[in-house]
Parts: structure tokens; sequence; C-alpha cells
């Protein structure tokens, strides 16, 4: 989705040439978006994000309500903090800047493929920076040394990009002890989302990008 047409012929054309990666639609806006998810049900959508933000969060939330298979990679111009939280908390399981390498988009597409969030190394930084900035109060009262050990091994999955289904099947327990777990381990840390569990796994050396 990109409503500049060479841009968005361009990545069509370099999709196309990696192995395993079918192209089944380009469209210019969420609105069409929307109606071709609708006719061609993809497994990967990339989007541009540098239009109006409430725009592409409404796209993001039909998808999600009408295709919660689908995995969602943000392709963006620039690494701007709101538009970057939006997104991240809407649910998108790629955030890739557009001066990025190919390798970069290729790696967010392959992880999405897998299940896995991925966040460019470059906007993965500011995460942790502003993870750092606004808990860090909260760091200090409830280390890492309040975790179980299997409460680390749940935060370290989750920050590696893997769902509950997937931390489940890996550690062979039930989703709801894996739910459980996150639960905990996010009550403890004063932790709201997954994105701020990657973020303190990583400044705390649990998860090196």
């Amino acid at each position: 989705i990109d409503d500049a047409g060479l841009m968005r012929e361009g990545l069509c054309a370099l999709l196309r040439t990696e192995e395993g990666l079918e192209v089944v639609g380009a469209v210019a806006n969420s609105t069409e978006a929307v109606r071709a998810a609708a006719a061609s049900a993809p497994d990967i959508i990339v989007m541009d994000f540098a239009a109006a933000t409430r725009s592409g969060l409404e796209a993001i939330a039909t998808i999600r309500r009408h295709w919660p298979e689908a995995h969602i990679i943000v392709l963006t111009n620039r690494p701007d903090d709101r538009l970057m939280d939006a997104a991240l908390h809407a649910g998108v399981e790629g955030y890739v800047l557009k001066n990025d390498s190919r390798t970069e988009l290729i790696s967010a597409i392959r992880h999405a493929s897998e299940g896995r969030r991925y966040i460019t190394p470059s906007v993965a930084g500011r995460v942790v920076s502003g993870y750092i900035r606004s808990q860090a109060a909260v760091t200090r009262r409830n280390g890492p040394e309040s975790l179980s050990d299997r409460e680390r091994e749940v935060m370290k999955l989750i920050a590696a990009g893997y769902r509950t289904r997937e931390i489940a099947e890996q550690l062979s327990l039930s989703h709801k002890t894996i739910e459980k777990h996150r639960s905990n381990l996010m009550r403890k840390l004063g932790l709201r989302s997954a994105t701020a569990v990657a973020a303190y796994a990583i400044a705390n050396g649990y998860v090196v990008l």
C-alpha cells in the first residue's frame, strides 16, 4: 500500500525477484487496501505509513478485524516516534524505514511469515531509548530479580518476536500457562505491551540486537 506510483511499482518489482514471495496486489490507499484484502486474502501486507496516522490505523484495525491472519509491515519515510508508537500498539508485525536496505524489508517479511515481529535495528534503538526514559523509575523499583526463571524465559521469547501460541509450543506448555507467565512478568515490571517487554529485555541485556 503506497500512494506513490513509482514507489509502489518499484516495491512490487523488488519483491517479485525474491524466491518464495508472490505479489497478489498493489494499491494506493487504505480504502483500496481493505477491498483488495477481501479479494486476495494476503498473508503479508506492506503498507506506507507516511500518510495520515488515523487512516492508517483505521486500515490496520479493519484488516485485523476481518483478516486476523494477515501480517502487517509498516514501511515509512522517517522514524517518527508518534507514528512508530501508534503502529506498534496497533499490532503491526514489522516496522521498516524506506531508507533501510532491501535486506531489512525482506527480513521483516520473512519474520512476519513465521509469525514473528521485526523492528528494523535503527528503530529498535529508539524503542529502547524511549523505554529507558519512560520506565526508568519502574525498572529501579522492579528489577529482573523479581522474575522467575520461567518468566525470564518467556520474556526472552516475547522479545524475539514469538507469539503466545509459538512460545507455548516451544516450551511445551499450555497457551493459558504462557498467558499467565506473560501477565505476571508484565505486572512485576510495570509494562503494558509486548513492545515494552522487548525493550526491557534489550535494555537489560537479555536480547542482543
